[in-house]
């Protein structure tokens, strides 16, 4: 009850027309991340691209279930707001999931657009003595990048309702993986580092709410939901450096962020 009172309470939708009730059997693609995706949360769902880690137990899966929908999972670890747009090697441009059938989308993207979580891990890697073989350096991200990130999430938006005249477009923002204040012992990085991610985190959940506003789509605030569920909080939703098995992947949402995003969603499209 108390979770669904805080979905209520945290998650803000544009001044829009009462959008119209999604029926059960309704088809439903869902774009974006491995925010998204769910890569570790359960297996990869058969017959999908492996390297997409699209995790049985991710939200749009788990939302489908709860309102009956019919899901068509597009989402893919990894990619950025160029590969929702268009193809990316062997995987297909993810819009092109979205007919005009389709009556609800969901979209988590832009992250990796802005290395938002690779220079997580770089900055962690700063801190091990012996950095691994697979560490990256920190990058610093251009305005530059910025607005072609805003651009392109503008694009999908558009492409969209092109496609889909009669789909609710929902942004779903990024789960929180940082804590709000202070540094975490399940997130060794250095305090410079962490207060730049938290900087980064805000300004890709302010650049969502505002496509979301302009272009006119809904927007689910899972940034806001689960701000006091970060890795070494009581009861964190989103995984440190470390990830137990099955339960998702470092720096990014584990089962329980999947089914409070799941939960939360269910009742605001409702």
């Amino acid at each position: 009850m108390r979770l669904a009172l805080a979905a209520l309470a945290l998650v803000a939708t544009p001044a829009l027309a009462k959008p119209a009730p999604l029926q059960e059997g309704a088809r439903y693609v869902a774009l974006g991340s491995s925010f998204a995706a769910g890569p570790g949360v359960g297996p990869n769902t058969p017959g999908t691209p492996d390297r997409c880690g699209r995790g049985t137990l991710n939200y749009p899966n788990l939302l489908a279930a709860r309102l009956k929908l019919s899901l068509v999972d597009a989402t893919c670890s990894g990619a950025t707001t160029e590969h929702v747009l268009g193809p990316w090697k062997e995987i297909p441009a993810q819009i092109e999931s979205v007919t005009a059938d389709v009556r609800l989308v969901t979209v988590t993207i832009g992250g990796n657009d802005v290395n938002f979580v690779g220079n997580i891990f770089a900055a962690a890697c700063e801190q091990m003595p012996t950095p691994d073989a697979r560490c990256q350096k920190w990058r610093d991200i251009g305005e530059d990048v910025w607005k072609a990130d805003e651009e392109r999430m503008r694009r999908i938006v558009r492409e969209v309702r092109q496609r889909a005249p009669e789909a609710r477009v929902v942004f779903v923002d990024y789960i929180t993986v940082l804590p709000p204040r202070g540094t975490c012992s399940s997130l060794p990085i250095s305090v410079e580092r962490m207060n730049q991610s938290r900087h980064a985190a805000k300004r890709l959940a302010k650049l969502t709410a505002k496509v979301a506003r302009e272009e006119g789509a809904e927007l689910f605030r899972f940034s806001a939901m689960s701000k006091d569920h970060a890795p070494c909080s009581a009861n964190p939703w989103s995984n440190g450096l470390n990830a137990p098995s099955g339960d998702g992947i470092p720096i990014h949402p584990n089962r329980a962020g999947h089914e409070a995003a799941a939960e939360g969603l269910a009742r605001f499209l409702r």
